[in-house]
């Protein structure tokens, strides 16, 4: 019986998906705009190993335009670009909808920039967790709000909160001086009020340092994610006897519901190494998920482009591994959740479409064309694992 390994290059878009100018999006394309960057630098993108899977054409087909220095780049591989139906554009729409189950309802929001959170949310808060108060309480990147709060926050003992575009209630704390676990304790607490709120997630950002010019956020990072709405491909094949390995943060994402093995590690070429680790031992029927997160968090979010560049390169040199450690039944599928455009103003996620880049037997090479959901994915997963069939979704066509 057949394996499947999905690593999510976490909000790695290949150009505007077809909703994007609802978001304020429209004209993001996360790998080309980095591609053209490099270009300019006369020091070309170089990803063989994505392009052998069919990154170049997925780009072309989602956006009409070879992405400069990509002209005319030949898959080997399987193929397809993905548009997003979730009515949002964060981490867990994204995922719950690669695994079958977009989201359909509105997520609630913190909408304004200061004094973002409601008063009664925070004397909650205040009190429930026994706090001495709390700072921020606004929209900011998470490096910058470290910078501006950070010293004042180890000298207060009050946490930082603030928030996003996205549907999150963000909670930053040193590690020593407010204390890790503590920092859990609070996020914990604030998750059960903000439910209320129809919130998505609530994220403890533990961080070190003493001082702005060494503040650091670290990688104990703890998603706390509502439940996804209906069961997903996890939990039905979960449910069917069948295993699904989380690693990185997954299992958050997914509110630790239908995983059967969750493995943390810290950085892109950990994360790699345990998915190749788990490939030697894992058995049939068995899901291997994994999320790139510094993607989106180091290099998106920050709008740093070379070093999602850089990150690009990285993975494409340890893609061969992956490819080398496939059993024969296996399918290995590289996506993303969303598009975080390191050019694009702001900090936010956009609004594009995802690849959809797959190496197996089970698929026939060449394009699998233009996708009308992430959920054709759980689809071709509940196929593959030979489950009962998602809401949604179209599956891609397996070779059997």
């Amino acid at each position: 019986m057949a394996r499947a390994i999905i690593v999510v290059l976490d909000s790695f878009g290949i150009g505007s998906a077809p909703d994007a100018a609802k978001f304020g999006d429209q004209g993001a394309d996360t790998f080309g705009h980095i591609a053209a960057a490099r270009a300019a630098q006369a020091k070309p993108l170089q990803l063989p190993n994505l392009c052998a899977l069919g990154l170049a054409e997925a780009h072309r087909g989602a956006t009409g335009d070879w992405a400069p220095g990509f002209a005319h780049h030949s898959a080997q591989h399987s193929y397809a670009w993905a548009a997003e139906r979730s009515s949002g554009k964060d981490t867990p729409s994204g995922h719950w909808e690669l695994m079958g189950v977009p989201v359909h309802f509105e997520w609630g929001y913190f909408e304004q920039p200061q004094h973002s959170f409601p008063p009664e949310l925070l004397n909650a808060l205040i009190e429930k967790a026994q706090l001495k108060g709390v700072l921020g309480n606004c929209h900011a990147s998470g490096t910058e709000i470290l910078q501006r709060l950070g010293s004042e926050h180890i000298r207060s003992e009050k946490p930082i909160v603030y928030t996003s575009a996205d549907s999150v209630f963000q909670i930053a704390a040193h590690e020593q001086h407010f204390g890790l676990q503590r920092l859990y304790e609070v996020c914990e607490i604030a998750r059960e009020l903000l439910d209320d709120y129809n919130i998505g997630r609530v994220i403890a950002r533990p961080f070190v340092g003493n001082s702005p010019a060494d503040f650091e956020r670290t990688h104990n990072r703890r998603d706390y994610a509502v439940e996804p709405p209906l069961p997903t491909v996890l939990d039905k094949l979960k449910d069917s006897g069948g295993e699904v390995i989380a690693i990185g943060k997954i299992a958050d994402i997914f509110a630790h519901r239908g995983i059967t093995q969750t493995i943390k590690a810290a950085g892109t070429d950990a994360l790699i190494d345990k998915t190749l680790e788990t490939m030697a031992s894992a058995g049939d029927r068995s899901l291997i998920f994994t999320n790139l997160v510094d993607f989106d968090t180091l290099y998106g979010h920050r709008r740093d482009t070379e070093g999602y560049a850089q990150e690009l390169e990285r993975v494409d040199r340890r893609l061969p591994e992956l490819l080398e450690a496939m059993n024969a039944d296996d399918i290995l599928v590289l996506t993303a959740d969303h598009g975080c455009d390191p050019t694009w103003p702001g900090t936010d996620h956009t609004r594009e479409f995802v690849p959809l880049l797959m190496a197996g037997d089970a698929l026939a090479p060449g394009s699998h064309g233009q996708r009308d959901s992430f959920a054709d994915l759980g689809q071709t997963l509940c196929e593959l694992f030979e489950l009962p069939a998602m809401a949604e979704g179209r599956a891609l066509t397996l070779r059997r």
